[in-house]
């Protein structure tokens, strides 16, 4: 949507510069997606000028071009070759002067510059009408009639107007702020400025009233319709004024009687339409007509209307399809000399309707669709009407129409002070949140104490609700002004519910699924034997009814039932296994019993099926670690810390810890635990918090901008000792540099007599990337010899080169 600055000026006040302007309706909810200049003649007439020409005398080197001095005020006398026939000695005359833009009417903008014409010097041209844009004659230069002295710009006389254009991206539920009085609302909110209307001029008494009928068959579709003729028009050019207006805002001037129309429409925000009473006649129904009934359009498209599309008909057909679209034949024509001006209200959801069936979308509809004023029908009709008298002539010749049997009440709210002062988050003073209600045409019917009444009016089609009003009082007081509370709480506006169980399930079993993983679901129900061989274990939660010895406690560890279905596959000769168990573990305590949420994987066998393709490769730790890894970074969980593991369940293994709680321990089974279940080939077993898991759950997914900068690899060969592991190289190398190391990987490691007794070789990878630039040469070698003196600083390593 379009306003025009100047405009807005004809309702408010405006001393404040257009970017200030845009800035205050942007930061209330009318979002500026961008501001124009406008001219109404391009260009201005930036450095185009009155002159008088002294000398005329024919040039010397051509029969068709003319020798002139043309005097341009300030002392100024310019020699200026000129090939119009009709400049003469004494004429006021319009000119370019070196330097000026021109913009022909037709053709490249082009710029005057100081020449020589046939051997004659030229410092200047004298202009006709479609050089500068003002026309499409070329016959001869433009001759003034004016007192103006010589030097006025050319932009004064011809009274060029500039202007801005504010951009409004308009959100469905503004449909208020669809014009320029509704913007000006808004502005006098914001700036405490009174809106001036100007005077209403009331109809001319028709002096000869045609017999003129109009019936609404459905007023569910049509709550209010007005309407009155006007004869005796004349169909010609609009004043430069409204063209002007118009242009301002993106549209093309048709004729004076289309032109009002649609100037009203952005004016006011009430669509009207001018039918040509010619083809009306003396009846007008509005209606819905059979189904499949054809209709031209103005498009000079033949469409079937539907049994639920409103029709404004004459006597016999129809002639627009209501809101939406004029009919190829009813409209205002050049030889039009009476109209039937309508201006309607239209229910929101049968205009929404048949525009959707139909594809056509129209300033009309786009108003109509989110709902307009019921209440301005007839002030809009008035004010179309006296400038249509003003300038294409004519007389009313009828009643003022206006069908209006129920007219639409204003909503009527109850909320409190204490209401908004809540959901805003400050207190604000009841007088100033009075003031910015009564500024946007919102009634104050109570304010006594705590409580407020309002009354809103039916063009404020999005205030219904406390909430509305709130964010009406809100958007004019300023989001910026709301100071941030240091203890922000939010659970008075909202409750946030648990996050369920069954996400984390499924999103981490569709992930594990996809990697081959089957999922088992075991006794919770297991040995008392088996709790011998925890170490450190708690009080076991014994059955005192037990069915058997082999189900005698609650399980403390998901390992041991999971062993058993390893073994019984193992056994039936299944050996390349992948499980996963989300289950509970059971605990006694002094004050009770507990329960604890698990996810328990376990691997054993070859990685893959056996192939011709592939060799046998035997699961391993890494192999396990791997699908640790890709639950964490599927889980985007950050800050980990890497302990090793001091149990009797791992011959080997890890503890992740995340803020000193453990979120996995992982590793290879002990043979003595194997021993226990039968199994005599290596299971690898990774043991989970998933209480903790559900907390680290993000409901939201995170996407990282992918950078467009290249990356760039560093390797380095590190001699150190056997006890140092990689996890230290890599939080010692991302501790020291933050912003450009993205990767740390190992790729060899290397054991030998060579390299000293207890030591070892690590090679190891760096990746670089800045998000913002190409790294350079001399930021890489700096953070790579960074890196290195923290390395042989802190870890002892020999950095081998």
């Amino acid at each position: 949507m379009k306003i025009s600055y100047n405009w807005l000026q004809q309702y408010i006040q405006l001393s404040e510069p257009a970017e200030e302007i845009g800035a205050l309706l942007t930061k209330s909810g009318l979002e500026v997606e961008g501001i124009e200049k406008f001219e109404s003649i391009q260009g201005g007439l930036s450095g185009i000028v009155i002159g008088k020409v002294l000398t005329s005398e024919k040039h010397p080197g051509a029969d068709k071009l003319k020798k002139t001095t043309v005097d341009i005020g300030n002392g100024t006398i310019l020699p200026i070759v000129c090939g119009a026939a009709n400049v003469a000695e004494g004429q006021k005359v319009v000119v370019a002067t070196v330097g000026a833009t021109l913009y022909p009417t037709d053709g490249e903008p082009f710029k005057i510059s100081k020449a020589k014409i046939r051997g004659e010097v030229s410092e200047g041209m004298i202009c006709a009408e479609d050089e500068i844009g003002l026309g499409k004659s070329h016959d001869g230069i433009m001759v003034l009639q004016t007192e103006l002295p010589v030097g006025t710009s050319a932009a004064e006389y011809f009274k060029v107007e500039n202007d801005y254009t504010f951009e409004i991206g308009l959100t469905p539920n503004r449909a208020d702020a669809a014009s320029h009085l509704g913007v000006a609302r808004d502005l006098r909110a914001l700036l405490k400025r009174e809106i001036c209307k100007g005077e209403e001029k009331s109809l001319p008494a028709p002096k000869e009233k045609l017999n003129f009928n109009v019936s609404v068959e459905n007023s569910e579709a049509c709550p209010r319709y007005s309407g009155l003729v006007i004869k005796g028009i004349s169909v010609k050019e609009s004043p430069e004024w409204l063209k002007n207006r118009l242009k301002s805002i993106g549209l093309s001037p048709i004729n004076n009687i289309v032109d009002v129309t649609n100037f009203i429409l952005h004016d006011l925000g009430q669509p009207l339409h001018a039918f040509d009473l010619a083809n009306v006649g003396n009846t007008v129904k509005v209606k819905t007509v059979a189904e499949g009934t054809e209709f031209v359009t103005l498009d000079g498209n033949k469409r079937r209307l539907t049994a639920k599309d409103l029709i404004i008909c004459n006597a016999e057909k129809p002639m627009c399809i209501a809101g939406v679209f004029g009919g190829l034949d009813s409209g205002v024509k050049a030889d039009t000399t009476a109209i039937f001006l309508e201006s309607a209200y239209f229910s929101p959801d049968f205009v929404r309707k048949t525009a959707q069936h139909h594809g056509i979308k129209t300033d009309s509809s786009f108003r109509f669709e989110r709902g307009t004023d019921p209440n301005i029908t007839v002030n809009a009709l008035k004010k179309a009407a006296n400038l249509i008298l003003e300038i294409a002539g004519g007389e009313i010749a009828s009643d003022l129409i206006d069908i209006y049997p129920t007219p639409i009440q204003n909503f009527e709210i109850e909320t409190s002070f204490s209401y908004i002062h809540k959901l805003i988050g400050k207190k604000i003073p009841s007088e100033t949140i009075i003031d910015i209600l009564s500024n946007l045409g919102i009634s104050i019917l109570e304010a006594k104490d705590d409580n407020l009444k309002v009354s809103v009016p039916p063009f404020k089609v999005d205030v219904q609700r406390e909430a509305d009003i709130v964010e009406e009082v809100l958007r004019i007081y300023g989001y910026d002004n709301i100071e941030i509370n240091t203890k922000i709480r939010t659970e008075y506006i909202a409750d946030f519910p648990k996050k369920d169980k069954a996400k984390l399930h499924n999103k981490l079993g569709n992930l594990l699924a996809g990697a081959g993983f089957s999922e088992i679901v075991t006794n919770s129900l297991t040995k008392e034997s088996y709790q011998k061989l925890i170490e450190n274990s708690e009080n076991p939660v014994l059955i005192l009814n037990k069915l058997s010895e082999d189900l005698g406690v609650m399980r403390q560890t998901l390992l041991f039932s999971g062993l058993e279905v390893i073994a019984y596959n193992v056994n039936r000769r299944q050996k390349d296994l992948k499980f996963y168990e989300f289950g509970k573990t059971y605990f006694k305590t002094e004050k009770g019993y507990t329960e604890k949420d698990r996810l328990a994987l376990f691997i054993t066998g070859n990685q893959h099926d056996e192939s011709w393709i592939t060799k046998d490769t035997p699961s391993d730790f890494f192999t396990l670690k791997n699908f640790i890894q890709r639950i964490i970074e599927k889980l985007n969980i950050k800050g980990l810390a890497i302990k090793t593991i001091s149990n009797n369940y791992f011959s080997e293994g890890l503890d992740y810890q995340i803020k000193g709680k453990t979120l996995v321990q992982f590793g290879k089974i002990a043979d003595k635990i194997l021993k226990a279940t039968d199994l005599k080939q290596a299971v690898y077993f990774a043991d989970f918090n998933a209480a903790l898991l559900l907390d680290l759950l993000s409901e939201n997914t995170v996407y990282q901008e992918i950078s467009k900068f290249p990356e760039v690899r560093r390797d380095l060969s590190l001699v150190i000792d056997k006890g140092v592991t990689f996890e230290q190289i890599k939080q010692l190398a991302q501790s020291k540099e933050r912003k450009l190391l993205q990767e740390v990987n190992v790729f060899d490691v290397y054991e030998g007599s060579n390299l000293g007794d207890n030591k070892k070789s690590y090679s190891v990878s760096f990746y670089l990337q800045d998000n913002e630039k190409t790294l350079t040469d001399k930021v890489i070698d700096q953070t790579m010899q960074k890196l290195m003196d923290s390395f042989e600083k802190d870890l002892g390593a020999i950095i081998r080169k």
